[in-house]
């Protein structure tokens, strides 16, 4: 009796965002739930690319700097070339742009599953419709991995980041940040999108706080927030940190070494949710039941009052929250959930 085939791989397309590719990890899991022995893989950025290394299940991802304001036929093309000779059986492609169907085309990919957008008709010939009747981010990109007209499950599998023990050690002793007994505390001040960020004065006044409470607070996040870094450690004193760098793979291991974690709406407040160190989100003017990590964290905090606007948010999204300012989350109501999130530990 004849051995049956291996199952042809998965690729996975999804969007560019650090947050978005954190959650992908629940596709991958699913994936690997219905049929342990397909191998997948994923479409990353350069920046990104650092993240599917920690996680399971992913057996590599394409590194592709595709341009976003254009089409980048080129690009695509030569992102074609790599991916023709694993022999993928479907793609799963997330974003709803024409080009992001591109190259799964080209490459010959059999079965190119995607939500209708941008007349994708023959680019994506799994066509998926009513994405929006899902609210959620996860919602949408999970049904695709779903047979089509298949009902959500009421909880997607939980995305995981799982950093060596080993790789960890290294990364402390080569960047002289090796244990003392002191809490670690990571600020991440960085933030996509208006109103978001945490004002750098604040979280100042936090870092300084927790160094009088015999802390170490490391801030984390790329070049664009070194300035920010800067501003920090001058007003936290000597226990701050600039660890801020252009390689993710930096505060992936910092996340992973803190013992609390504390972050806007942003790509690093799914990175150290996903990796089990407990976060603090600070929310303003975004929803947390649309974009909080899937992974639980230890508190989420949103500006004072307007518990109308809170209700609303889960039906309206975004809109029903955005006239609020983040910078009206007080530092004493972080304070103290950092605090208790130390006193409960890991």
């Amino acid at each position: 009796m004849a051995a049956e085939p291996a199952p042809k791989p998965v690729l996975i397309v999804p969007y560019v965002w650090i947050g978005d590719f954190v959650r992908c990890h629940s596709v991958v899991r699913l994936l690997r739930t219905q049929m342990p022995d397909r191998p997948v893989d994923i479409v990353s950025s350069s920046l990104c690319g650092p993240l599917a290394d920690y996680m399971p299940g992913v057996r590599r991802a394409i590194i592709a700097d595709l341009p976003r304001r254009r089409l980048g036929l080129a690009q695509n093309r030569a992102l074609a070339d790599q991916l023709r000779p694993a022999g993928y059986g479907q793609a799963l492609v997330m974003s709803r742009k024409w080009k992001a169907a591109l190259a799964p085309m080209l490459a010959g990919i059999p079965v190119r599953t995607g939500f209708a957008g941008e007349a994708r008709v023959g680019l994506i010939n799994d066509m998926r419709w009513g994405e929006k009747k899902h609210p959620r981010m996860i919602d949408q990109m999970g049904a695709l991995a779903l047979p089509k007209g298949a009902p959500l499950p009421p909880d997607w599998p939980l995305p995981e980041l799982k950093v060596p023990p080993a790789e960890l050690a290294a990364w402390r002793a080569q960047h002289s940040l090796e244990a003392d007994g002191r809490p670690v505390v990571t600020v991440s001040p960085g933030a996509v999108g208006a109103g978001k960020a945490w004002p750098a004065a604040h979280y100042g006044a936090l870092a300084r706080a927790l160094t009088q409470d015999g802390a170490t607070v490391w801030v984390l996040g790329g070049p664009g927030e070194t300035p920010l870094a800067a501003e920090i450690a001058a007003a936290g004193g000597d226990g701050v940190r600039d660890l801020t760098s252009n390689d993710l793979r930096n505060a992936i291991l910092a996340l992973a070494a803190a013992d609390v974690s504390v972050t806007n709406d942003s790509g690093l407040m799914h990175v150290s949710a996903a990796i089990g160190t407990p976060t603090v989100a600070i929310f303003g003017p975004t929803s947390p039941w649309h974009w909080k990590p899937l992974n639980p964290v230890a508190a989420i905090l949103e500006p004072p009052g307007d518990d109308l606007a809170r209700q609303r948010a889960r039906l309206e999204g975004n809109p029903a929250v955005s006239h609020r300012r983040t910078a009206d989350v007080a530092v004493e109501a972080v304070l103290a959930a950092v605090r208790d999130a130390l006193r409960k530990g890991r």
